[in-house]
Order: structure tokens, then sequence, then C-alpha cells
């Protein structure tokens, strides 16, 4: 399926969020997600679907100081 993918377009065989993630070899643990300009809760990415022409945004949490 085709999806936005930060702001670029972005082509996919994932269904849920957590299958994205995967898929982009980003651990779910220093991420937020936002689907359709609503965020997704950690608990939810395994189980929050994914559709044709969603836009999802992904941010890493990054240490530093």
């Amino acid at each position: 399926m085709k999806l936005t993918l930060n702001g670029e377009p972005y082509e996919t065989t994932a269904e849920t969020v957590g299958a994205l993630l995967d898929e982009l070899k980003i651990q779910q643990g220093r991420v937020a997600v936002e689907v359709n300009l609503v965020i997704v809760k950690r608990a939810e990415f395994d189980q929050h679907r994914l559709a044709e022409g969603d836009a999802v945004e992904i941010v890493n949490f990054v240490g530093g100081g």
C-alpha cells in the first residue's frame, strides 16, 4: 500500500504500525508515531491498522546532553 511517511511517498506491505516499524528496523520503545494527525499509543502499535493513503509521522527519541 502507498503511504506518506514523514512527508515522503512510501510503499509498504505492512498492515500495522508495529509491522511498519519492524520493516524500517526501528525499535518500538524509542519512537512516537502519528497516523493522520492522531498519536498512536505504544501499546496499540501492533493493533493499529494502516490504510492506503495514510499519513504516518515517526519521531525517534535520541539522548544527548
